[in-house]
């Protein structure tokens, strides 16, 4: 890392350098698509795992995290907006693709404008939204925003903000779908887009010429709702992210903000999160490979795979009470003991795991139906699971080996044995048989724990008002769609200044468009089910 600062500041001396739990660089926007190219060419830096839009009070911008795909390292860059007014900043979607839509999210929300960005529309809010609703300064009047009951006007084009060799800005319009195109809609109300997604779908008979995404059907408001309240009461708004991720994403928040805290988890605690994630994988899995070999006409096994996922469901439910949203995990540890019979269930279903694995290999991998199906479609190579930022079992079955357990490890996983699944084909084949060996390894991980749960309290003690201090902190883990992140700016309250939810789903479906061309419509469901999105966990 010094030797990035050392190299960007004879660079560029307008950086500022900051040492926080990576490198941080404050760059002027003038600089920042300079800059960005430095960090992706000279240094490694290729993937853009977050962008996040802030409004600091006097000014506003973007937080971005850059991560080098091979190595790991992650760094902090700010870029500050001129003015609130009309803010522009300079668009890196020709360097890092996923750039895209992280860009028209903080448009939609700041309503920054990014120059070069060829689509500049709103992504998630109605295009006759006024305002921009995570600003600080935003009017919350209902007269402004009231419902409609009629349908947004569509949008066959979109513009972007283009600088001249002046200086100035000027806006040009960009085709999205021509008079000629024959367009159709899949979704919102489809049950093969797994939640109210709609694909505006461009044909030429069956073959998918361009897909164009309209997200925010059950947009909630999440992030924004968060300010307005305390850290502990945060928490539950997880489970309803990825539902099938819950425990997965509420340890996430709860130890950024222990990271803030410098809480010490205590070391039973943090086994029981470590048995529950694993188990939420299996969960998240199986329902994940059920519900596609559905899609596929498959119906038999979803009754497989529902099988052994109510069995998790029953362990869930003996301890914490539910069978979805759990609100289980605190801050500092978990709710509740586990259930008298917790070791023993668990282990039975150790026990039956390897059958029903075998039994799905037996029942649909090896069928020459679903061979002709998904071997070959939906093909991501490696540099594109990179630039899309796709992560979890979608990007490394096509052979990009990042898992944030062994990449950016977290909890008691860098003292456990598992393989990270990877596989080099990339297609729909290679992400349906990846969630099934990865169940195996989860099941390795809990055979290595179930056994060696120490006794001692589940909960750190922690004050009964919490402040954080004063700072920033970004916290990953690994779900079972993939990288899922949390990021929290305090300015000492008891409330986050601004808390983000960096989902995995959202890059998966913004992949969604590059996977499908030249493929087929039916091939559309094969891949979708095969990626794993989950639209709750998109509209946040």
């Amino acid at each position: 890392m010094a030797n990035i600062q050392e190299t960007i500041a004879k660079q560029f001396p307008e950086v500022e350098f900051a040492q926080g739990e990576t490198l941080e660089l404050n760059v002027p926007d003038a600089k920042w698509h300079d800059v960005a190219a430095a960090l992706k060419n000279d240094f490694g830096f290729d993937n853009l795992r977050a962008l996040i839009g802030m409004d600091w009070g006097e000014e506003l911008g973007i937080v971005c995290y850059l991560v080098n795909s091979k190595t790991y390292e992650m760094i902090r860059v700010k870029v500050v907006a001129d003015g609130r007014e009309n803010p522009f900043l300079h668009s890196v979607t020709d360097l890092f693709t996923v750039a895209g839509i992280y860009e028209r999210e903080v448009f939609d929300f700041f309503g920054i404008k990014f120059i070069g960005n060829p689509d500049m529309r709103h992504l998630f809010l109605r295009n006759d939204w006024v305002g921009y609703p995570f600003r600080k300064d935003y009017d919350t009047n209902p007269t402004l925003n009231p419902v409609r009951l009629d349908h947004e006007e569509t949008e066959d084009t979109t513009v972007e903000y283009v600088e001249g060799a002046d200086g100035k800005i000027h806006k040009e319009e960009r085709v999205i779908f021509a008079p000629e195109d024959f367009v159709v809609n899949i979704g919102p109300q489809h049950p093969a887009t797994h939640g109210v997604l709609r694909l505006r779908t461009a044909v030429d008979g069956e073959e998918i010429k361009k897909i164009d995404l309209y997200l925010g059907y059950i947009h909630r408001g999440i992030e924004k709702l968060c300010e307005g309240l305390t850290y502990p009461q945060t928490i539950h708004f997880t489970d309803r992210l990825d539902y099938l991720g819950a425990l997965m994403n509420s340890h996430c928040l709860c130890m950024c903000i222990e990271k803030a805290l410098q809480v010490e988890v205590p070391r039973r605690a943090q086994v029981i999160r470590c048995i529950m994630d694993e188990l939420m994988r299996l969960n998240s899995h199986l329902l994940a490979m059920g519900t596609f070999c559905m899609d596929l006409g498959a119906t038999t096994m979803l009754f497989y795979a529902l099988r052994e996922r109510e069995t998790i469901l029953d362990i869930f439910e003996k301890t914490t009470g539910a069978r979805m949203t759990f609100n289980y995990n605190v801050i500092g540890g978990v709710r509740q003991e586990l259930a008298d019979d917790f070791v023993s269930d668990v282990k039975k279903l150790l026990e039956i795991m390897p059958k029903a694995i075998k039994e799905y290999n037996q029942v649909f991998t090896g069928n020459v139906i679903a061979k002709n199906r998904m071997e070959g479609v939906g093909v991501l190579t490696p540099e594109a699971a990179v630039a899309y930022n796709v992560t979890g079992p979608a990007g490394r079955s096509a052979g990009w080996n990042y898992d944030v357990r062994r990449a950016q490890p977290y909890g008691i996983y860098p003292e456990l044995e598992f393989d990270v699944v990877t596989c080099t084909e990339g297609d729909s084949m290679a992400r349906f048989k990846a969630r099934i060996t990865e169940m195996e390894q989860s099941c390795r991980i809990i055979a290595q724990l179930i056994d060696n749960i120490p006794e001692g309290e589940i909960c750190a003690k922690v004050p009964k008002v919490i402040k954080l201090p004063e700072g920033h902190w970004f916290q990953e883990v690994e779900t079972g769609k993939g990288a899922f992140g949390c990021y929290i700016e305090s300015t000492g309250t008891t409330s986050p200044w601004r808390m983000k939810f960096n989902s995995p789903c959202f890059c998966l479906a913004g992949v969604v468009d590059h996977l499908c061309r030249g493929q087929k419509i039916a091939d559309l469901i094969t891949i979708g089910g095969t990626l794993d999105y989950i639209v709750p966990d998109i509209d946040r």
